[in-house]
């Protein structure tokens, strides 16, 4: 045996070693001056470890560094009985294939900038995400006992709207008896432009009418004001939807791709009897799965404790100098409500930060939060170009109480963004800075799976 100290001379407030001589499990380390070190007896042989350093998987750079099969990065060191306990240097540039006979390391791999071992952990993390939801269909992830609620396309749309309301919906399948199936989806975003159209004074809908004309006449109206020089090929649209045998990468790409919540589940039985709709799958069902997963093996991700700054994940301001795919708004309580509205509808996002003064967070006005104004038909009574936010805000919470501001720092690890987002509920992640709450960003549950898919 060979006696062996391991040191971490990197700072931190706790240390643990772990490597393939210890089976992969975390032995503490003690502070010793200005460093943790730890003291092993070992038979010789090429080993790998790594430093767990405040939660946080690290190696030291300064040793020599070698990529298993999988990519994960490891410190590797040779021990040999006539060493004496002294660490084995690399020159920089080796990368030589040498024979245990000489006394030096089989293999040798230089240590690579940061950058690039980034790109390599994302790279392989998102195949091992990839093999996950590929093994597995959207029925495991479907609760076994759950009720639905489903409309009939003929209902008055002031009284589907009610209904939506009263029970907490921001989203309802549509059924179709004439069809005999589901055929479309009613969202928060459909009352949002019925509510645009009745107060801009363009005839849709009358306030009156709303007790007599049917969703079905609703969705077509939509596509005649929506839908652009393609209608007809939009009206022959069929329901997006998926089957339940369906892999889970399959399901979360037709969610992300189609730009919708959630897709109906349809049975993949030959039994066209009955109502075909299983159930809804939604992005944070397959995240909570997805979670459970990796949480079985944590030790194999080590991309997972790196922090959010270091990704590409997310919506940011301009003045944390990274770059993003769409522009971070905000908005202040004294802002109209029907500029907050036209933002969220032509940005296709489900919600915007409310800001002081000085950019801190006060809350988050979210596409659903419209239902509120469901209640009592609140909608007829006012005049959305005179409803500021502030007044928006309070309505949703006379309806539906005060809630929680979900948010993350920079220094957030993924892990801890993904355990956020799979919370029942949590559907987003405002960014700030812990002292001001100054809105850094954004991550919803769209980027975090957009980005886990590649």
């Amino acid at each position: 045996m060979v006696h062996r100290c391991f040191a971490w001379p990197f700072g931190g407030q706790r240390a643990s070693l772990c490597g393939s001589f210890t089976g992969w499990r975390e032995y503490p380390m003690m502070l010793v001056g200005a460093e943790f070190q730890l003291l092993l007896d070992l038979p010789p042989g090429v080993y790998q470890y790594r430093f767990l350093v405040d939660g946080v998987w690290r190696c030291d750079d300064t040793k020599p560094i070698v990529r298993d099969e999988y990519g994960m990065i490891s410190n590797e060191v040779l021990v040999t009985l006539v060493e004496n306990n002294t660490h084995l240097q690399l020159e920089p540039s080796s990368n030589r294939r040498m024979s245990m006979d000489d006394g030096t390391i089989l293999a040798t791999m230089p240590t690579e900038p940061p950058s690039q071992n980034s790109g390599v952990q994302i790279a392989v993390f998102r195949h091992r995400v990839s093999e996950i939801l590929l093994h597995n269909t959207i029925y495991d992830v479907v609760p076994v006992s759950s009720k639905i609620a489903i409309l009939d396309a003929r209902l008055p749309v002031k009284q589907a709207f009610n209904i939506m309301h009263d029970e907490g919906l921001a989203l309802v399948p549509l059924w179709d008896d004439g069809q005999g199936t589901i055929t479309g989806m009613l969202t928060a975003s459909d009352f949002v432009l019925i509510l645009r159209k009745l107060q801009r004074n363009i005839r849709v809908l009358g306030h009156e009418e709303l007790e007599m004309h049917s969703v079905s006449a609703w969705k077509e109206a939509k596509l005649q004001y929506y839908g652009g020089p393609d209608v007809a090929v939009m009206q022959r649209r069929p329901l997006v939807h998926v089957k339940d045998s369906d892999n889970l990468r399959a399901v979360a790409l037709t969610i992300i791709q189609n730009e919708i919540s959630s897709v109906p589940i349809f049975k993949s039985s030959t039994d066209i009897s009955g109502i075909p709709l299983l159930n809804l799958a939604t992005l944070p069902g397959i995240l909570k799965f997805l979670c459970s997963k990796l949480q079985e093996q944590p030790e194999g991700y080590a991309i997972l404790q790196n922090q959010i700054s270091s990704i590409p994940i997310g919506t940011w301001s301009q003045h944390t100098g990274r770059a993003s795919n769409r522009q971070l708004r905000t908005s202040r309580l004294n802002a109209p409500l029907i500029t907050c509205l036209d933002f969220l509808l032509e940005d296709r996002v489900s919600s915007i930060p409310i800001v002081d003064d000085n950019g801190s967070l006060l809350d988050v006005y979210a596409l659903s939060d419209i239902m509120a104004l469901a209640k009592n038909d609140i909608y007829t009574r006012i005049e959305l170009e005179q409803v500021t936010i502030e007044h928006a805000l309070e309505l949703q919470y006379q309806v539906n109480g005060r809630r929680q501001c979900h948010t993350c720092l920079s220094t957030s690890t993924l892990l801890e963004v993904l355990e956020q987002l799979s919370v029942p509920g949590v559907r987003r992640l405002v960014v700030i800075e812990p002292m001001t709450r100054f809105v850094q960003g954004i991550i919803s549950l769209r980027d975090v799976v957009t980005f886990l898919l590649g």
